[in-house]
């Protein structure tokens, strides 16, 4: 049986939590320093509580160590991973390939998407150096996914859900280029979510204002059973800097995907332990979502973007029928609670929102009426209901017992075997008298040992094996029961073995040459890649700035999106080549059809 992983973005100890209470199988999380989410740092004091926790389900924690470093950075970077190997965490998610020089803890290494892992002579790289996962570019289809597997024997991880970046991972300057802040480096100024007016190569303005290079968030929840049957062992979340409801929700979204999938196909099982109830129904239009769009798993296709807003829109209610001085009416069969949040688009494409002061019938009363017409679309993107659930106790995640309690010659004999097959003994001396009330004897067992309700367990079966019925007084059952469950604790933690990395194998790259894609940022990085057949190997752009250099490199492209592909036989298309304005800043589009790819300069 396979096991497969749902993989949870953490921004802190709170989103780790309860991103394992809704079901997720591992979470990945930064620490103080050298994530790819810079405003996303933990302590070490909250990573251990985490690893402590997401243990007791065989859960696992990964840690996101993930820019790239310079050599100052390089030998913090080493400490640190050593200090978060002590707080238990279970992998190191990197792109510097300067820490393989170093001396790092035993723990499985993650090739961050942040390395540009799109190619099968990449992966079996990173394969072949000692690397047991790779996370790879969220731009590949299920058909190279699947060959990727066929021809390696790695790990791999895909992102089914979040924000998507327009940029092959890994391969964006245009932050660092323009402001000084590194997307390489946790620190990425987010120009893809700016709006741009697009000006042809005779000065005409095509757009004006659009989001152009903002794609809508990726969701693939309807091609997780193809992605799973492709060899695809870790599915991805994106959202290291989303809230704690989106955390929530996302999460027991895709867990409820899963579990359903598993139902059918026995072939396939989660990778932890616990059954998790869930006690609001997850909607993914009702936390941060730009839309939705597959991206590239079935291949190219259209409405890539959401060029109207960066912003998160929620979900479509319906079209206003009716509108009054103070109120307006609207075609919807969702329920609409006072204090929602709605928005709609305006004349001029712009995303206006607004409260919901009271609901009267069918009639909705603004606590200021905005400018609305009969026909506008409206969007509910805050739900004071759906909230109110997720602030309260939202899941749980419980661990399934079966415990046998038994008479011995001269002792008690209490025993738990979990589902996992984990087994734990407790012996207890006591005074064993007959029970005057037979019928009360084993009621009065089962009640209290059935009562697990604040711990990671729950009962399945108990079984009583004695000679006669016994009496026992409650408070010494409810003392076995708090010391059997703290020493099945133990054990299941006895019990927990974290993996072991693997043996590098010195692999040759397939390259001889290295230029500033390569984020070679580091006298290490450096010397591995010369180890390993490179002879010219360029500093990263943070080193060394560079001009008339792509600063995108997209799968996404602006002229398919336009309808102005070759391919698509448009009647008119605008004269090339296109520029990207933003205030006083000015980037150049250049098109590589052969390669079908769009790049991004600086101007």
């Amino acid at each position: 049986m396979q096991k497969i992983e749902l993989l949870s973005p953490a921004k802190n100890l709170e989103c780790a939590l309860a991103a394992i209470n809704c079901g997720a199988d591992a979470v990945y999380i930064g620490a103080v320093a050298f994530g790819a989410r810079a405003a996303a740092g933990n302590s070490i004091a909250d990573i251990e509580k985490l690893t402590n926790y997401a243990h007791k389900f065989c859960a696992k924690v990964y840690l996101t160590l993930n820019t790239i470093l310079t050599d100052n950075e390089l030998r913090d970077a080493e400490k640190l991973s050593w200090q978060v190997y002590d707080a238990g965490v279970d992998a190191l998610i990197i792109q510097d390939m300067g820490l393989l020089m170093c001396d790092l803890p035993p723990l499985p290494l993650h090739a961050s998407t942040q390395t540009d892992n799109r190619t099968l002579e990449k992966v079996q790289f990173l394969q072949q150096n000692g690397f047991s996962r790779v996370v790879l570019a969220r731009e590949l289809s299920l058909r190279q996914i699947a060959d990727i597997k066929k021809n390696t024997n790695i790990e791999l991880e895909v992102f089914v859900g979040g924000a998507l970046c327009v940029s092959y991972s890994g391969q964006c300057y245009i932050s660092a280029a323009a402001c000084g802040r590194s997307a390489n480096c946790g620190q990425c100024a987010q120009y893809c979510r700016l709006s741009y007016d697009l000006v042809d190569g005779k000065g005409n303005k095509i757009l004006k204002n659009k989001y152009l290079l903002s794609l809508k968030d990726l969701d693939l929840s309807q091609n997780l059973p193809d992605l799973i049957k492709s060899g695809v062992s870790s599915l991805k979340i994106e959202g290291r800097l989303k809230s704690v409801d989106y955390v929530k929700n996302t999460t027991a979204f895709y867990r409820k995907k899963l579990d359903e999938i598993f139902e059918k196909d026995s072939n396939f099982c989660a990778a932890s332990s616990g059954k998790t109830r869930l006690f609001f129904s997850p909607d993914l239009e009702k936390t941060f979502r730009r839309s939705a769009t597959t991206y590239f798993i079935n291949g190219r296709q259209n409405s890539m973007i959401q060029a109207n807003t960066p912003k998160s829109t929620g979900e479509y209610l319906g079209k206003i029928t009716f509108v009054s001085n103070n109120y307006f009416q609207i075609k919807t069969e969702k329920k609409l609670n006072n204090g929602d949040g709605l928005c709609f688009f305006t004349q001029n494409d712009e995303l206006q929102g607004f409260r919901i002061n009271k609901t009267e019938n069918n009639k909705i009363f603004p606590q200021q009426m905005p400018d609305l017409s009969v026909g506008t679309q409206i969007f509910r993107n805050q739900d004071i209901a759906f909230e109110k659930q997720l602030q309260g106790k939202s899941s749980e995640r419980k661990i399934t017992l079966d415990i046998i309690f038994k008479e011995k010659e001269q002792d008690i004999e209490i025993q738990l075997i979990d589902e996992d097959g984990i087994k734990s003994s407790n012996i207890f001396s006591a005074e064993k008298q007959i029970a005057q009330k037979p019928e009360n004897a084993v009621q009065t067992i089962e009640n209290q040992l059935n009562k697990l309700g604040d711990t990671v367990f729950e009962l399945k079966n108990i079984k009583i094996v004695w000679d006669k019925p016994l009496f026992f007084p409650v408070s010494l059952l409810a003392q076995w029961r708090r010391q059997i469950i703290e020493n099945h604790l133990i054990t299941r933690e006895k019990n927990y073995i974290r993996q072991k990395t693997e043996t590098s194998q010195n692999g040759k790259f397939y390259k001889t040459s290295l230029d500033y894609t390569g984020n070679v940022a580091n006298a290490c990085a450096k010397e591995f890649y010369a180890q390993r057949g490179v002879n010219e190997i360029a500093p990263a752009f943070e080193l060394l700035p560079q001009s008339e250099i792509p600063l995108m490199f997209c799968k996404y492209c602006i002229k398919y999106e336009m309808g102005w592909c070759a391919r698509q036989k448009h009647a008119s298309v605008p004269a090339e080549p296109y520029f990207l304005l933003h205030g006083n800043q000015r980037f150049r589009l250049k098109f590589d059809c052969q390669k079908c790819e769009m790049y991004v300069f600086g101007a």
